[in-house]
């Protein structure tokens, strides 16, 4: 069974364009939101990772589609499906819903980084012993 994670957005005046609808690019930032809210939701606290260890999570690639538009005081729901791990990175599918309809989905891989080098590193263990393993599939 795969394991959803829920993150509710209202959607802001300042989120809209001139014709009231969501700007496209901001959809990233409804999912940034609830990738870090998920992080939080399984005790991975991104400045204890980034004091402790010297790493941070760094979006590597997105692929996005849009289905239809969101609206100015629409109240959305961001979901968070981790769908597999690797040694330094995740991936995760990710949508938009405005009650029963899909308005946006994405393909999301972050990747952990050492901030001292800005290379990528492996996931510290102990961040990796607090993803549970049955919301992913390994990848080696």
């Amino acid at each position: 069974m795969i394991n959803t994670f829920n993150w509710p957005v209202r959607v802001y005046y300042e989120d809209t364009d001139a014709g009231g609808i969501v700007f496209y690019a901001n959809y990233l930032k409804f999912f940034e939101r609830a990738r870090t809210e998920w992080l939080r939701d399984i005790g991975i606290n991104q400045n204890s990772m980034k004091d402790e260890y010297n790493a941070v999570f760094v979006v590597k690639a997105t692929a996005v589609e849009y289905y239809a538009s969101a609206r100015l005081d629409d109240e959305l729901r961001v979901t968070v499906v981790v769908e597999k791990t690797g040694r330094a990175s995740i991936v995760f599918s990710q949508e938009v819903w405005c009650g029963e309809r899909r308005l946006t989905s994405a393909k999301v891989t972050i990747c952990c980084v050492n901030m001292a080098q800005w290379r990528s590193m492996p996931i510290p263990e102990p961040v990796l012993t607090l993803i549970n393993p049955a919301l992913f599939t390994k990848l080696d």
